[in-house]
């Protein structure tokens, strides 16, 4: 046999090659988690209403904790930019419904940093022991800012809001939204760390008992705790029973232009509850105890105007029970949102101003500054409302009844205020009439079913347009209308006065984590100091 001979020239060919990927491809991978942050983001929000998919925020947040996780802060502050613009610019896109894109995006884009923010937390406390407890502890951290500043706070979009329909809603009778929302995602983070460590047990890399320890107990933890809570879970009625009416008058049209048609609101509202005073003096209805109108279902001053006045003193007395009425009204040089407790024989008898009202729709913050970029913003909102500073809790027909404007109910502090003060149901008036057919009804219906189950109480939710509902103490919906159409729901509903653990211990469970997630950050500080010292030893 003879040799056949290779030239020093040419490679080996009986040897294997390796090829360096190309630079297109080398990009891409490094895109991958960036890519992989706004697409989780993403899946956050198809996990909440109106669809029932809450369990898919537990792999968006295993998603991005892979992205997040061995980071540095500077890449995790990117990659959480990324994240929460997936998130937020879909679910509040209905922001921009009547005034255009700008506001929504402005919105959106602001929000996202409070995630950013998260995400530079979370990578830098993903190199700790237990780091997915740090790092849900730094998410409800965030969520506490988002709901607080810039102009008193915008808590749309907490965790919490898209679980109304999931096994960890109980949770919201022991520690409240916060500590709901801290299971959810910690049940999540725990997941990217089991699967991290499956696939290093694959690998033949070393597993320590500790760190599968941690991360199970992320993702067992919340499970079993939302179990464990069922039981404070209960539509007993523990005051016996009311039967209320809930209004849906309906609005001429959708979309700002409503309220140029006043009139015709209050007309369609009073119009169905004579309608539904007919039915049950045919027997065909129960009789209600009393009546909740929405919010804006009056408009007109019905202390200025006498003919608004007799609207609804005839609605009153054909239906002969106490209606809350939700108006516009202008007292002592202040225009007001309240709610007007109007009783069939006396009229007018309590009111309820509306605390937490709602920047650039009821209230142009930084008016002279928006007035000189756009003059079309201060035209829209020419007069700013006045803040209330009571709870609203009206005696109807011997209930007590907690009152929780609107845009209220994303705030804990808000619906937390009427149960302390005695309320034994609540009811959230609201007029989404502005935002259309969007998923913001929806998204706040969520919310109102959080509540009932965070307090324990029945909770009504009388809107002007769509959809009006009544939700059992567990958060079950048991009447809803359709969108646009006048309708009304009647049903008894229990009353409850016990107080839920949620209730009782108010802000401490959020401090207690926002605490936890400081000393997170602190240990993670701490780690990296000592580990720059010992480089440079």
């Amino acid at each position: 046999m003879t040799a056949t001979a290779t030239s020093v020239d040419e490679p080996d060919r009986t040897q294997p090659q390796t090829t360096p990927p190309s630079r297109a491809v080398a990009q891409l991978l490094r895109l991958l988690p960036a890519a992989a942050a706004a697409l989780s983001g993403v899946l956050l929000y198809v996990s909440f209403p109106p669809r029932t998919l809450w369990w898919l925020a537990l792999p968006a947040f295993a998603v991005f904790g892979w992205t997040l996780r061995g980071r540095s802060w500077k890449a995790g502050l990117g990659l959480g930019y990324l994240f929460g613009l997936g998130f937020l610019l879909p679910l509040l896109v209905w922001t921009g419904v009547e005034v255009g894109p700008g506001p929504w995006i402005a919105l959106a884009a602001v929000e996202a940093l409070f995630v950013a923010a998260v995400g530079a937390g979370v990578a830098a406390v993903s190199k700790l022991p237990g780091w997915p407890v740090w790092a849900a502890a730094l998410w409800t951290a965030g969520e506490a800012a988002r709901a607080r500043v810039p102009f008193e706070g915008f808590p749309w979009g907490k965790i919490a809001f898209g679980q109304a329909d999931g096994v960890f809603l109980p949770l919201a009778a022991v520690g409240g939204t916060p500590l709901l929302g801290f299971a959810v995602v910690l049940c999540g983070f725990g997941l990217c760390e089991a699967a991290r460590l499956a696939l290093r047990a694959r690998r033949g890399a070393g597993v320590r008992r500790g760190a599968a320890a941690v991360a199970l107990l992320g993702v067992a933890v919340p499970v079993v705790g939302a179990l464990a809570a069922r039981p404070l879970v209960s539509d007993e009625a523990e005051n016996g029973t009311a039967t209320v009416a809930v209004i849906q008058g309906n609005v001429p049209r959708a979309g700002l232009g409503f309220n140029a048609q006043r009139r015709a609101v209050l007309d369609y509202h009073a119009r169905e509850t004579l309608r539904l005073a007919a039915e049950v003096k045919a027997g065909r209805t129960a009789r209600p105890d009393f009546v909740l109108w929405p919010e804006n279902s009056s408009d007109i001053d019905p202390f200025a105007n006498a003919d608004a006045r007799r609207i609804i003193d005839e609605a009153a007395r054909a239906i002969g029970a106490p209606i809350s009425v939700g108006g516009v009204v202008e007292r002592d040089g202040k225009l007001l949102n309240e709610q007007i407790l109007w009783d069939p024989d006396k009229g007018p008898v309590d009111t309820y101003d509306k605390r937490q009202i709602q920047p650039f729709g009821e209230y142009l913050p930084l008016r002279s500054l928006i007035g000189a970029i756009n003059g079309t913003w201060t035209s829209m909102v020419s007069r700013d409302f006045s803040r209330g500073t009571e709870p609203g809790v009206f005696t109807m027909a011997g209930t007590e009844v907690g009152l929780v404007t609107c845009y209220e109910a994303a705030f804990d502090w808000a619906v937390r205020s009427e149960v302390t003060d005695g309320a034994q149901m609540i009811s959230v008036p609201s007029n989404n009439a502005t935002f259309d057919r969007s998923e913001m009804t929806y998204q706040q219906l969520a919310m109102s079913r959080v509540r009932a189950v965070e307090h324990s109480r029945s909770v009504t939710v009388p809107v002007t347009s769509g959809v009006s509902a009544i939700i059992m103490p567990d958060g079950r919906i048991t009447q809803k209308t359709g969108m646009f159409v006048a309708d009304s729901l009647v049903q008894e509903v229990p009353l409850r006065s016990s107080e839920t653990p949620a209730t009782r211990l108010g802000v401490a469970p959020e401090l207690v984590l926002v605490l936890i997630a400081a000393g997170g950050l602190g240990r993670a500080v701490g780690a990296g100091v000592r580990g720059r010292r010992a480089r440079d030893v």
